[in-house]
């Protein structure tokens, strides 16, 4: 009788959820040889939100829950690393995996490595090549630490292969975050936010904005809040709110500012944001993971960075890299509401089965 392996899945943040859901429901086929568990760090600390999606997701109960709120990089980082070492000595599992580019992945990638207990990491390779970015730093060292890495677009193994990173242990095995949206397309169409929101499908803007540098400068805050108001008047403007960026709202005494046509809402759980990002004519984010979503779902997306770690997105699918000029945004953004869209296709093994090959790849080299 061969031996259980037990693998420990590490998520922090909201598109971890996203992430470890379909890993998760793939394992399930191998429980005679893997026993999978999940650690949440709560990283993200919107304990009705990680419930939210848990639920959705239709992911267990966190077998283990370290409870680490907010706080400096430095200082959650650290303190996820306290409470992981402690579980990785009680339980001695076979192998952690990790996912993406959060603080929970590089603080548990260091304990785990520093005990000798191999790591998986889903979604390696990618790079905005700019330091100034936490995650980019979270995202190399894990990467160098990592014994197994799981690639979902061709410039990760491009990339690895230049930090010298051994091809032995590397792995193109497509995205992950797509299972899940492959996974619940169907739910999507029964989805109620749009009468919640009282809107109608193909009438609206959807943007997100979270990154520091675009809503924790007075300044920037001012300007974007312009910028919104002027797509406010061409059409109606979905902005789901991060809690920091509502803080930083009223702070600033901008909250009273937007443009009737302007819908604020709370953090909206996973099924429902999904039928926004189909359903919309434009997205304008400066997000991460969105640019994959709307790839997927053929929906121009409009990226407002100046460099992002998927590039897969700008040049094989509908997003754009339009910088962080506002009035360029506003002009790319005026282009796709005119008519003038980019075509795009679904890159490379993004067909909802990254999931099954990354577990199938797992249990073969446990099992070495």
């Amino acid at each position: 009788m061969m031996q259980l392996k037990k693998i420990i899945s590490v998520v922090g943040a909201r598109p971890n959820f996203i992430k470890v859901a379909p890993i998760h429901k793939a394992f399930l086929k191998y429980k005679n040889q893997v026993n999978h568990l999940i650690c949440h760090t709560g990283q993200h600390f919107d304990e009705k939100m990680s419930k939210v999606f848990f639920e959705e997701l239709e992911l267990p109960k966190p077998d283990f829950y370290l409870g680490v709120g907010g706080g400096s990089h430095a200082d959650q980082t650290a303190r996820i690393m306290i409470e992981f070492e402690q579980i990785l000595l009680n339980e001695k599992p076979d192998l952690i995996m990790v996912y993406g580019d959060v603080n929970s992945t590089l603080a548990c990638s260091v304990t785990a490595s520093k005990l000798n207990i191999p790591i998986a990491h889903v979604e390696s390779g990618l790079r905005s090549f700019d330091r100034a970015m936490p995650e980019e730093v979270n995202r190399i060292v894990t990467d160098v630490l990592a014994d197994y890495l799981f690639v979902t677009e061709k410039s990760g193994l491009i990339n690895l292969k230049h930090e010298g990173i051994d091809d032995t242990k590397v792995f193109f095995t497509g995205n992950v975050m797509i299972d899940s949206l492959v996974y619940y397309l169907s739910k999507i169409n029964d989805a109620s936010v749009f009468n919640n929101l009282k809107i109608d499908k193909k009438k609206y803007i959807l943007v997100t904005f979270h990154r520091p540098s675009n809503v924790d400068n007075e300044d920037n805050l001012k300007s974007l809040v312009a910028f919104l108001n002027n797509l406010a008047e061409k059409l109606t403007v979905v902005l789901p709110i991060h809690p920091r960026t509502r803080n930083n709202l009223g702070k600033f005494g901008l909250l009273k500012s937007f443009h009737e046509n302007l819908i604020l809402t709370d953090p909206i759980g996973y099924i429902d944001f999904l039928a926004l990002i189909k359903n919309t004519l434009l997205i304008v984010t400066d997000s991460g993971g969105i640019q994959e979503e709307s790839t997927y779902l053929g929906i121009p997306c409009i990226t407002v960075r100046d460099n992002t770690e998927r590039p897969v997105t700008v040049e094989v699918g509908t997003n754009q890299l339009i910088g962080t000029d506002l009035n360029n945004v506003l002009k790319a953004s005026m282009e796709v509401l005119s008519g003038i869209t980019k075509n795009g296709a679904i890159p490379e093994l993004w067909d909802g089965k990254a999931a099954e090959r990354i577990s199938e790849k797992i249990v073969e080299l446990l099992n070495k």
